[in-house]
């Protein structure tokens, strides 16, 4: 008689078995999926403006980032800024009306309120345009500020902005450019003199401690030794001319730096003595070298500090 092997017979699947019968399974299967999400860029095809006055372009990944607060104060805080805020206040609200407006270039000593002007500005007319905005076909004005080092991204941040029915102010803060560094062309080809160009619902605004946004040296060692020194120094100057409004700004005088002081004590409704007031600010002037709009602003905050009163905007 002959044996047989017996096989043994193969394990069936439970019947019903899947992920969802495996809790640990399931949660990781989640947690791969949202990374996934994560890393995939960003979809630039619609994005939704409706969501804040004010946006943060980021180049990787590619998106805007919306701002519910912007960082400002009251454009009537900025003491000593009369002439450059008319000028800057004039050519926005032409803009935001649909109305041919220039680039704008904010240039001039540090601490001066260039990049406060800009904030404060664009809150003004679009307070202004509130009540228009609701009863017409008025759109909205956007504040959309670029990152010095993502410049050279500003074409494909524009084509989102070009395709929304909104008008947007783009705006490079603390705007210059090295040695070696060429990404001054490509922004030069989107201001003016591209093929493109500027889309008609975007303007740019920029601030820059220098008028040139480029060192001295730089522009001196080119009239030194290129071949043909003019030709040299018009390739690095002319960014700036793409900028058809140009606002200077100076260091302040005591009496300027005072009278912010001031105006920032009332507006914050701040319990001092004005005598004292004026004999503290004058000594935290003279302890940081500079009278400006933001070493008055630095004093403030150190006041209300020890004073025990917070800093609300009204």
């Amino acid at each position: 008689m002959t044996n047989r092997r017996s096989t043994p017979p193969r394990a069936s699947k439970p019947p019903g078995s899947s992920a969802a019968e495996h809790p640990d399974l399931q949660r990781q299967l989640a947690r791969i999926a949202d990374a996934l999400d994560r890393l995939a860029p960003a979809d630039m095809s619609a994005p939704d403006f409706e969501r804040a006055d004010g946006f943060l372009w980021h180049s990787a990944p590619e998106h805007f980032q919306p701002v519910q607060h912007i960082n400002r104060v009251p454009l009537a805080l900025l003491k000593g800024l009369e002439r450059a805020s008319a000028q800057l206040l004039d050519n926005t609200r032409r803009f935001a009306q649909g109305l041919p407006a220039n680039n704008a270039l904010l240039w001039g000593a540090r601490g001066m309120g260039k990049s406060s002007l800009v904030k404060a500005v664009h809150g003004t007319v679009c307070a202004e345009a509130a009540d228009l905005a609701k009863s017409s076909k008025s759109t909205g004005l956007k504040l959309v500020e670029i990152h010095r080092e993502d410049i050279d991204t500003l074409p494909r941040c524009l084509g989102p902005l070009s395709a929304s029915a909104h008008r947007f102010i783009v705006f490079c803060d603390d705007l210059s450019f090295d040695h070696d560094d060429t990404s001054y062309k490509s922004l030069k080809a989107v201001l003016e003199g591209g093929i493109e160009g500027r889309p008609d619902n975007v303007i740019f605004y920029a601030t820059s401690n220098r008028r040139h946004m480029m060192p001295r040296d730089m522009i001196d060692n080119e009239r030194s030794t290129a071949i043909n020194p003019s030709e040299a120094v018009e390739e690095k100057v002319s960014l700036s001319d793409r900028f058809g409004l140009w606002l200077g700004f100076y260091k302040g005088s005591q009496d300027q730096y005072l009278e912010m002081v001031t105006s920032y004590a009332d507006y914050f409704e701040l319990n001092y003595d004005r005598q004292e007031l004026r004999a503290d600010a004058l000594e935290w002037a003279a302890t940081r070298g500079a009278r400006s709009g933001r070493v008055a602003y630095q004093f403030i905050q150190d006041l209300a500090g020890r004073l025990g009163q917070p800093l609300k905007l009204k």
